[in-house]
């Protein structure tokens, strides 16, 4: 796996990212694929017949084991990685239409930056290749409990493929890394009810973490300006910046540097 990873955000989110030199962690029920992560991924229908002695029925096991992915799944917060910093569709979905931002980062120093209470259960977050498939191959889940928890966590549609995702996931990550955007802010102000699913975590980062930053081929050159002029000298000296291009010969991004 590539030490460098990237990150695409709009306008605002990279700013965000940057001056508060973070990277946001979301609940794994929150994220734009209905089935991510999803407890129907795994097959709790073979019980196996040692628990299934005395008066517990089958299907009170089963029902059981789905609840506990289900809560596990409620439970955990990831970030979502791409291996790569050209792809149209990224730049398209998730930069608003070119607008935003692509941020390189050293995942050797991120680790590094992992603070000692950032996770309840575990030290620092597992990094994941998702695999993409064409159907759901189920599996037992009362095989490895390891790998049943792998295959949940890293395992989407092959329509997926384009984005190379490398996540990070984090089971129960602790609570003083938790903080509401300026949106959930002001709803909060109104005495509104909110899932607390819906609260992102924090995970706080060195300037060094930051490797590149590639600005998008329709970033308003104002703000191109002033993240250029923050990160060169707040955040690291050594960053290096790009300007992506439309390439002329085919449906390519080009990366140019500034």
């Amino acid at each position: 796996m590539s030490r460098i990873l990237y990150k695409y955000l709009d306008i605002v989110g990279a700013k965000c990212m940057i001056g508060n030199q973070d990277l946001q962690f979301t609940n794994a029920s929150q994220l734009n694929d209905p089935f991510d992560c999803h407890p129907k991924l795994i097959d709790y229908s073979n019980v196996p017949a040692s628990r299934l002695q005395g008066w517990i029925p089958e299907d009170w096991w089963i029902e059981k084991e789905e609840l506990d992915a289900l809560n596990l799944r409620n439970d955990t917060w990831l970030c979502s990685l791409s291996k790569i910093n050209d792809s149209i569709l990224m730049w398209s979905h998730y930069c608003y239409n070119h607008k935003g931002v692509c941020i390189g980062l050293d995942m050797d120093k991120v680790m590094k930056s992992v603070p000692p209470m950032f996770g309840s259960l575990y030290l620092e977050p597992f990094i994941l290749e998702v695999q993409y498939q064409d159907i759901i191959e189920r599996p037992n889940a009362y095989h490895s409990a390891e790998d049943i928890f792998s295959y949940q966590w890293r395992t989407k549609a092959k329509e997926w493929a384009y984005e190379q995702e490398v996540r990070l996931v984090m089971p129960k990550p602790g609570p003083m890394y938790a903080a509401l955007t300026p949106e959930q802010a002001e709803r909060s102000k109104s005495n509104e009810v909110m899932d607390w699913k819906e609260v992102h975590h924090y995970m706080p980062l060195k300037g060094e973490c930051f490797e590149s930053i590639y600005f998008g081929v329709n970033t308003d050159p104002t703000e191109k300006e002033k993240i250029i002029k923050y990160a060169r000298k707040k955040l690291n000296p050594e960053i290096k910046l790009y300007q992506m291009r439309v390439d002329g010969n085919a449906f390519r991004l080009q990366a140019e540097v500034i």
